[in-house]
């Protein structure tokens, strides 16, 4: 079963009313990779007025944690944790740093303010589909290079390794596994070899 979250790293900024809102979205694993990453941002800004946040730090969307920071109970990591279940993300964890900037926003306008900026954020991340992928190595004779890359266009290669023969490493979606090295061997008629690593959750393009 697999999830969506977002890979790497992003950042957005807005600001309402004189106040900075600095948004950043980052793919955490765990609760203590997402208290790591906040106590980073933390350190960014050692003199922001509140540092808010909400993460969903498991696949299953079971593990969620979220801070006002200091604001107003229920403006700020609530109206985070929404946007992150509204986009159904998983290991994801969304802080948003404050500088006030001397107007009250009032509840609504924090809440709106908070969100709108954890919404921006992620507007910047690449969110993609994170499924378990089975990783392959095609090994070709180097005068079936150009062929090769043909016949993986489209596919992000992990690595090249070229030594006796031309090998192409790849992450491919289990549940495609068996077709792609069926259509591996048809399109290089059997002069491809084909070699299975490891198994895990790999970040493919989120499809709309």
């Amino acid at each position: 079963m697999g999830y969506r979250s977002v890979a790497g790293e992003a950042f957005a900024e807005k600001v309402i009313e004189r106040s900075r809102f600095l948004g950043y979205a980052r793919h955490v694993e765990s609760e203590e990779e997402a208290r790591a990453a906040l106590a980073e941002i933390c350190a960014l800004h050692p003199l922001a007025t509140h540092v808010c946040y909400a993460f969903i730090a498991d696949k299953a969307g079971n593990l969620q944690r979220f801070s006002d920071a200091g604001e107003p109970q229920g403006t700020a990591g609530m109206p985070i944790l929404g946007v992150l279940k509204a986009q159904e993300l998983k290991e994801t964890l969304v802080a948003v740093v404050r500088y006030f900037g001397g107007i009250k926003l009032g509840a609504g306008g924090l809440a709106r303010a908070y969100a709108g900026c954890a919404s921006a954020a992620l507007a910047e991340a690449k969110i993609c589909d994170f499924e378990m992928c089975m990783e392959m190595a095609l090994s070709v004779d180097y005068p079936d290079v150009n062929a090769a890359m043909r016949f993986l266009e489209g596919r992000e290669i992990l690595r090249k390794n070229f030594a006796e023969r031309a090998e192409f490493v790849v992450a491919v979606k289990e549940s495609e596994a068996e077709n792609f090295m069926a259509r591996a061997q048809d399109f290089f008629n059997g002069k491809i070899q084909i070699s299975l690593g490891r198994r895990y959750y790999f970040p493919f393009a989120a499809e709309e």
